[in-house]
């Protein structure tokens, strides 16, 4: 068999073919240059801000941020009134309660005791 050459013919290689050329530093510093031109030419076609849209947006802002502070505002301040009017009704009805003892017969007493009792001989059968 014979050996096989890897290099094509010469009729078949293209003159018109350039291997890769790896930039220089001076490429890489001018390709920068102009990248950094290009970036300043953009900015500098930016349209000038107008004065009066800022204003007026600013005012805008304001406005809206006044109006969520006032609703917040009314919000807690609703929040702390339901929260009062809670702990008076505990209050209330801590005090109700504490005002009439409820006072147990003996029968009720003693089914009470006796239904710990066979809770507690329910337990230690385990």
């Amino acid at each position: 068999m014979p050996a096989r050459s890897f290099n094509p013919p010469a009729d078949r290689a293209s003159p018109n073919m350039t291997s890769f050329k790896v930039p220089s530093f001076q490429d890489r510093a001018a390709l920068a240059k102009q990248a950094k031109q290009k970036a300043l030419e953009k900015l500098k076609a930016k349209p000038p801000v107008d004065e009066a849209a800022l204003a007026e947006l600013k005012a805008a802002r304001l406005a809206r941020e006044a109006a969520e502070a006032e609703e917040r505002a009314a919000r807690r301040a609703a929040d702390a009134a339901a929260r009062a009017e809670r702990e008076a009704q505990k209050r209330e009805a801590a005090s109700t309660a504490a005002a009439v003892p409820v006072a147990l017969t003996e029968a009720e007493k003693k089914a009470a005791r006796d239904a710990r009792y066979a809770a507690r001989k329910k337990r230690s059968k385990r």
